[in-house]
């Protein structure tokens, strides 16, 4: 369990830690030397239970409330902590408005300096104090009067910190690995160390990590060589946790207070968090749409823009729908509590939950996207899902909302499963269909296939692309992709290469067709990278010129001959093996051509043809998109690699 402190500056809050736990928060210098806290101090203490609380002494001067926020997001439970000889104050009133934006329901009043005043002051700070909490999660806590100095009311505190703890953990053990960092430094012979509070899922010696954000779009990967959990040299540290992991990796000098280490699948830095918003009460005006504010999330800090989605104006004490705009990328989920604070930093005004953490920078406001964003309000993972799929357009990509909930695979398939969602999936995707919309798929797959079967009979059938344009045009071409899958594997169509039939379509040749074309096949095979023109064909063949060319252009429809340039045929096989041979010269390519870039003579020698021939084939290949011209050099487009059919290998 992790117990954070909360109060004015100067009412005891890192005397009382000490009180309980013998240990000075207060690590810096310059903090012993003004006696006041600046940063977040640390400190742990064994209940009678036998676990270990950690405590964050935070600093309660309005110059370091971004201090206190980086160590508030992280705790269980709260100590506020108010003199009995100044009483409410107003980082009383500031601390206390930050624990209710950030949804904490668990905690206990400690009226300190009770030495210095009598029975009558307790009580009157006693019911201020209740009036302060009266409208929020804490109103109902325990207020426990003590004194650092003599000793009052510390064991009575501490019995209630050890009730608290045996009533289990605060977090779920579930979800994937985040830590948000707090501190970082390097322990002479170790390296460097970092910690903070693990926020979900477990971590053990040996794992990899990535750092997000980072230097690099991809994270930079660290191992975990050693591990403190609640102070105490472990094997892994688990949620609810302070950890100290010491790490080691490239790039991690750069690491700083408000980045976060993370299973690598949750990587996904965003500076655009759509929300939902609750201006406080206390504020003096309406809150404009695109005011500048300070952005406290986790660790971090940075500055932003609200966009209010679905008002003008957001009325003090009343919550509406966000997006917020970052001066830079952050980490961030579903679920997240935020707080921000005036553009000068010099109060709290608002604070909230994370909805989504990778907001559209576009259509924002439209009526579609503030009904999906109303679904996701809420801790149910499944009643999320369950809403979203009955919303137009009835499918979810689950590998985004996976990612945004935290949810770890076993977790995922359990909640895919209770919504009633239609799975279609793969090793790169995976999507959630109303079982319906999936119904309907299937038959506009084949009913466009039977319409364009009826018009073009000699066609051997469309590819994906027009297909998907034909059946479903804004449905995503992996969905799509994995839905025509799905009708192969039913039978319900049949693929052949890049083109997909009904099964009872077939497209043949004329007897006297079939005769010619057994005499141009073994030449074609056998030629393969520079086969004869149609010309040739008809010269070698004896036959009419004008009948091999109309043989061909037949063939061309069917799909097993591609015309790459003029009178020039190759088989469709051959068309994907030469396809392959740019990709893996594409993927071995160094220094003379560049990283990912083809040369003709790079193609030419691979093919073993003259370099006419390679040249009139790689620009066929830039018409239909599977290389793009960069000078004289190709780079290959790799989402258009299938067009002729499955590249192996």
């Amino acid at each position: 369990m992790i117990v954070g402190t909360a109060g004015h500056i100067d009412h005891g809050k890192t005397a009382l830690v000490k009180a309980i736990t013998g240990v000075d928060a207060d690590r810096l210098p310059e903090e012993r030397r003004r006696g006041i806290t600046i940063d977040i101090g640390f400190a742990y203490h064994p209940l009678a239970s036998g676990e270990i609380v950690g405590f964050v002494d935070v600093p309660g001067h309005e110059r370091f409330v971004h201090n206190m926020l980086a160590g508030a997001t992280g705790i269980d439970c709260v100590i506020l902590v108010v003199a009995a000889d100044d009483g409410v104050m107003p980082q009383t009133r500031e601390h206390a408005q930050i624990l209710d934006l950030l949804g904490l329901a668990r905690g206990v009043v400690a009226i300190t300096k009770c030495d210095l005043v009598d029975a009558d002051r307790v009580a009157a700070v006693t019911a201020d104090v209740r009036a302060l909490l009266a409208r929020t999660a804490l109103a109902d806590c325990v207020v426990i009067p003590v004194s650092a100095v003599s000793g009052a009311g510390i064991n009575e505190l501490t019995a209630w910190l050890d009730a608290e703890a045996a009533k289990g953990p605060r977090r779920p053990a579930g979800g994937r690995f985040r830590l948000a960092i707090d501190r970082r430094f390097v322990v002479e012979g170790h390296g460097t160390v970092v910690t903070g509070t693990v926020v979900a899922g477990r971590v053990a010696v040996d794992d990899r990590l990535l750092l997000s954000p980072s230097p690099r779009p991809g994270g930079v990967e660290v191992r975990v060589r050693r591990i403190h959990a609640q102070n105490r040299l472990a094997e892994q540290g688990v949620a609810g946790q302070r950890c100290a992991l010491n790490i080691a990796g490239a790039e991690i000098d750069a690491i700083a207070r408000g980045d976060w280490l993370i299973d690598p699948a949750l990587h996904a830095p965003t500076d655009r968090l759509d929300v939902r918003l609750r201006l406080l009460a206390s504020e003096a005006r309406a809150l404009a749409h695109w005011t500048q504010v300070h952005v406290h999330l986790g660790a971090a800090h940075a500055m932003g823009r609200v966009a209010l989605l679905d008002t003008e104006g957001l009325a003090p004490g009343s919550a509406a729908l966000a997006q917020l705009v970052l001066d830079r990328r952050i980490g961030a989920l579903h679920g997240d509590r935020f707080i921000l604070r005036d553009s000068a930093a010099r109060r709290t005004i608002a604070g909230g939950m994370v909805l989504d953490p990778a907001g559209p920078p576009r259509h924002r406001r439209t009526p579609e996207r503030l009904s999906m964003l109303a679904a996701l309000d809420g801790t149910d993972a499944v009643a999320a899902l369950r809403q979203l799929i009955a919303l137009p357009p009835h499918w979810i990509d689950l590998g985004a909302f996976v990612r945004s909930w935290n949810l770890a695979p076993a977790e995922a398939e359990q909640a895919w499963a209770r919504a009633g969602l239609a799975i279609a999936k793969d090793a790169a995707h995976a999507f959630g269909v109303a079982p319906a919309k999936w119904t309907e798929l299937g038959r506009r797959i084949v009913d466009a296939l039977a319409q364009h079967h009826a018009k073009q009979p000699d066609s051997p059938g469309l590819d994906a692309t027009r297909l998907r344009g034909a059946a479903d045009p804004k449905l995503p071409a992996p969905l799509f992709a994995l839905a025509l899958a799905a009708r192969a594997a039913a039978k319900a169509i049949v693929a052949e290469g890049p083109w997909f039939r009904l099964p009872t379509h077939q497209v043949t040749l004329g007897p006297a067709e079939e005769r010619l074309w057994a005499r141009i096949l073994p030449v074609l095979r056998s030629s393969k990278f520079e086969p004869p023109r149609v010309r040739d064909f008809a010269k070698s063949l004896g036959a009419k010129e004008d009948d091999v060319r109309t043989l061909f252009k037949r063939l061309a429809r069917m799909g097993r001959v591609v015309l790459v340039a003029h009178d020039h045929y190759y088989l469709r096989e051959t068309v994907v093996a030469m396809v392959k041979l740019v990709v893996g010269l594409s993927e071995r390519s160094g220094t003379a051509a560049g990283p990912g870039l083809v040369t003709a003579a790079m193609f030419r020698d691979a093919i073993g043809t003259g370099r006419k021939l390679a040249i009139l084939v790689l620009e066929f290949f830039d018409r239909v998109g599977i290389t793009v011209r960069v000078g004289d050099l190709r780079r290959v487009r790799t989402d258009r690699l299938g067009i002729f059919g499955r590249i192996e290998g």
